[in-house]
């Protein structure tokens, strides 16, 4: 079994510094990209790009719609409560009242 064996400071800034030149190899190494390719992939994500802005569009507009008839909706209430209110009789007021009772007085006294 080996041992352990405690690296010096130098030790690991060269491993750092391998490491990252192994990494740069290998960015290197890439092939480019087929500029074909680029231009069917970027053609791809405009395409879904589209899609997704009219799907917006048509979400805004249905919600536009629904809260539109949400509002017309309770207008209508409003409008069917409002005529309702109007066709109660109001409570009449104490002069009404006491005309009402006169009038029933005066028409007892005519009856007799």
């Amino acid at each position: 079994m080996k041992a352990y064996k405690n690296s010096g400071f130098q030790d690991r800034v060269d491993q750092v510094a391998k490491a990252k030149q192994r990494l740069i190899e290998k960015l290197r190494d890439k092939p480019e990209v087929d500029p074909a390719a680029e231009e069917a992939r970027l053609l791809a994500s405009q395409k879904r790009e589209a899609a997704q802005a009219e799907k917006r569009a048509q979400r805004k507009a249905a919600e536009a719609a629904a809260e539109q008839a949400a509002r017309d909706s309770k207008a209508a209430s409003e409008e069917a409560e409002a005529a309702r209110l109007a066709a109660i009789k109001p409570e009449p007021t104490e002069e009404e009242r006491k005309a009402a009772r006169d009038a029933r007085y005066a028409a007892r006294k005519k009856r007799r």
